[in-house]
């Protein structure tokens, strides 16, 4: 489980928002940017990961974080 885990990205990688109206929405995180884990992989669906970025909750690939990342360890900001 990654849940709680801080990634700085690589590299941009896109992630995808769900609006109030069910609709979602594609978003490229910028390269450099932290990203935090707040569920995931998923049991049903190893490929997807809940983040949070910034004020954004966006769904992720799995396989993106993990090759377009590096995590960041040590204290929370």
């Amino acid at each position: 489980m990654l849940t709680g885990h801080r990634f700085r990205l690589l590299v941009e990688t896109l992630g995808i928002e769900s609006s109030d109206e069910d609709h979602r929405i594609a978003v490229l995180v910028p390269a450099g940017e932290t990203i935090t884990v707040l569920s995931g992989p998923r049991p049903d669906d190893k490929r997807m990961v809940d983040v949070q970025w910034g004020d954004k909750k966006l769904v992720m690939f799995y396989e993106d974080i993990q090759k377009r990342s590096a995590e960041v360890r040590g204290k929370s900001a």
